[in-house]
């Protein structure tokens, strides 16, 4: 094997690079670069005001603060919002999420846990089961545990007194949270994608932690390719850190930063080649569309769930892709930057 095929290979070493799921790999990762204070997170100003003066309005009550629930696609700082909050308050953030609990008696060992202003995030919180969020209501209104003891006509309810605590939940997907749930929240908050100078700033200020010596030029390439997620600007960082050691180290600058991305084949506006293959199949098989999300499927070889809640949200921002009732249409936009 080549240099260069061993090099593609450690670039390449996940699904696609510019995925913004975040990899059990990275998480370390991620972790080193978490802001820890709402002054070292970048983005969000509207979000970051409002927690303030709720955080602040708390303290001075020594009240914990209501229920939060953020939405938003992946990788836009929802699992770091949650992290900076409970920092700012002082308090124990408890992590866990929508699938891991299975069972009632899961969430009642989680709750009965819990400390006087401790912060619960769940993530994924749209996938609780129902008979769960059951149990979750009384504990978000009347910060109560209620157990049934026994079977059938002798069983009876048992209420157990929980310490005021505040759960923080996140999701990808506010539509498949019920309208019981979603009405306990006091604060919902949807996280918008990040402009260019804001993902340039989280990158100046991550490289900076990794102690890396990068052009303006560098971060802007990088910024420019980062599909407005600062997970992905993040993890093209280190993609571009692991090409400039493998070739020497230095000083990473613009023309490293393109060798890198042809290698990634990641193009200027961050899209890989899964969206160029689904764009030029709308343009060049069925005329530009509209085509049905079905069809479109077969044609690429992709599942209909994967083009609709991974490829397609970026690609709509773009406005290379319309939703129309007949189905899906690529745009004359799409077609200048395919050069078809």
């Amino acid at each position: 094997m080549s240099i260069t095929e061993e090099l593609v290979n450690a670039l390449d070493d996940e699904e696609r690079v510019i995925s913004p799921a975040v990899k059990k790999e990275e998480e370390a990762f991620d972790r080193s670069l978490r802001p820890k204070t709402f002054d070292d997170y970048v983005g969000q100003e509207k979000i970051k005001s409002s927690l303030k003066i709720t955080l602040g309005a708390a303290k001075n009550r020594s009240e914990s603060i209501e229920h939060i629930l953020f939405y938003g696609a992946p990788g836009l700082g929802k699992t770091t919002l949650a992290h900076v909050i409970a920092k700012e308050a002082g308090a124990t953030l408890r992590i866990t999420s929508g699938p891991a609990i299975e069972k009632s008696g899961d969430l009642a060992a989680i709750l009965s846990n819990l400390e006087e202003g401790d912060f619960l995030f769940i993530d994924e919180i749209h996938r609780l089961n129902k008979n769960i969020e059951e149990v979750l209501y009384p504990a978000m209104e009347d910060f109560a545990l209620d157990i049934v003891m026994g079977k059938g006509p002798s069983a009876r309810t048992l209420r157990l007194d929980l310490p005021h605590f505040t759960i923080i939940g996140a999701t990808t997907l506010a539509s498949l949270l019920s309208a019981p749930l979603r009405d306990r929240f006091g604060l919902i908050h949807h996280l918008d994608f990040y402009e260019s100078a804001d993902l340039s700033r989280i990158i100046k200020r991550s490289a900076g932690l990794l102690k890396m010596d990068i052009s303006p030029e560098a971060i802007s390439e990088i910024a420019s390719r980062s599909r407005k997620t600062p997970r992905i600007a993040n993890r093209l960082l280190r993609r571009v850190r692991d090409f400039s050691d493998f070739h020497g180290g230095g000083k990473i600058d613009q023309e490293k930063c393109l060798e890198a991305f042809a290698l990634m084949e990641v193009d200027s506006l961050g899209l890989d080649e899964v969206d160029r293959k689904l764009l030029a199949t709308i343009l060049e098989k069925f005329s530009g569309g509209p085509v049905g999300l079905n069809t479109l499927a077969a044609s690429t070889g992709e599942e209909i769930d994967t083009i609709e809640n991974v490829y397609e949200p970026y690609l709509l921002q773009l406005g290379f892709l319309d939703r129309t009732p007949r189905g899906r249409v690529a745009t004359e936009l799409a077609r200048k930057h395919l050069g078809l």
